[in-house]
């Protein structure tokens, strides 16, 4: 197991984060490369989620950055010490991109592409892996009540509703795409573009307790808030360029940035910035790691446990971090 301590605090290098009067707060943290054990070669992945009882759950690419023609199970369930102890859903993805774990133990999964009538879907399962709902058309993509586009991240309501960030940039869609409990659409929001309620490249959605929808417009280098109707109430620019949000159950907000560079977020250094939904301050930063900032590596999708562990599911290095908090 790789092991390094990394001290995460704000600085200069994390960009322009900082409010007046906010505290310097320091937390380190060591970061675990091998935790999770996998019983074979690992795929990229850009999905982890934690639930209640405390395991860890990755949707991966099929030990390559696409699961199309492969038999390999990508949902795979690992326990506190990093042990897999469940897999499924093999032969129905394409390109694992989310996952998210509701509070009953389902599983929702996002496949952000499509092939061979495979893909384009939000899928629901049971905590033993049986399909509980398909959201979208299969291998169709369409901008329609009932088909998306490349669908990239997914989260849960307390009552059930169900909110699907509905694009991956490019030519593909980009709004929020709202359904109860039971899979039935209710409303759409946003378009293609630069101002407020627009989206540049979707690719991160969660909720806080107050429930507002928290959006990574990561095109555009900003979280966009909303409430539960689409009204948009604010924009953050301050978390970097965001490829993943997590909220935790004490409103803490951990967005992972694995872009930035002089090119794409000018005066932001890639990491995990922390900070909290109800000022937006960033206090703490896990910083990536690499040879220089532009190339630095940070994981693509972030989650946290009830002990304010972090783990970061890695793209380029095919595996899962664990930053253990001290």
């Amino acid at each position: 197991m790789a092991c390094a301590t990394l001290v995460a605090l704000v600085s200069a290098c994390a960009g322009p984060t900082r409010s007046a009067g906010a505290p310097d707060e320091r937390t380190s943290y060591s970061a675990e490369q091998g935790w999770a054990k996998l019983n074979r070669s690992w795929g990229s992945t850009s999905a982890v989620d934690v639930d209640r009882s405390g395991n860890v759950w990755v949707f991966e690419r099929c030990g390559d950055n696409t699961c199309a023609g492969s038999s390999l199970a990508p949902v795979l369930k690992f326990d506190a010490s990093g042990r897999l102890v469940q897999s499924f859903g093999a032969g129905r993805f394409v390109f694992p991109h989310a996952i998210h774990v509701d509070r009953q133990g389902n599983v929702f999964v996002a496949d952000a592409d499509g092939k061979d009538g495979k893909g384009h879907t939000v899928t629901k399962f049971s905590p033993d892996g049986k399909v509980l709902m398909t959201l979208g058309r299969p291998g169709v993509a369409g901008e329609t009540t009932d088909t998306f586009n490349r669908p990239s991240a997914v989260v849960t309501a307390p009552n059930g509703d169900i909110y699907v960030a509905d694009g991956h940039g490019g030519s593909s869609n980009a709004r929020i795409v709202k359904f109860s409990k039971d899979g039935k659409f209710i409303k759409t929001w946003g378009r293609k573009g630069t101002g407020p309620g627009e989206f540049g490249e979707l690719h991160a959605i969660a909720l806080d307790s107050s429930g507002r929808v928290f959006v990574g417009d990561r095109g555009n280098n900003r979280i966009q808030i909303f409430d539960q109707d689409g009204r948009f109430l604010a924009e953050w620019r301050q978390f970097g360029r965001p490829s993943a949000i997590y909220v935790d159950a004490n409103d803490t907000l951990y967005v992972s940035d694995h872009q930035s560079s002089a090119k794409l977020n000018p005066g932001f250094r890639r990491g995990i910035r922390i900070g909290n939904v109800n000022d937006g301050v960033v206090r703490t930063m896990i910083p990536g790691t690499g040879p220089e900032p532009d190339r630095e590596n940070v994981p693509e999708g972030v989650a946290v446990d009830a002990r304010g562990n972090v783990y970061g599911a890695e793209v380029a290095l095919k595996n899962v971090t664990k930053y253990a908090r001290q």
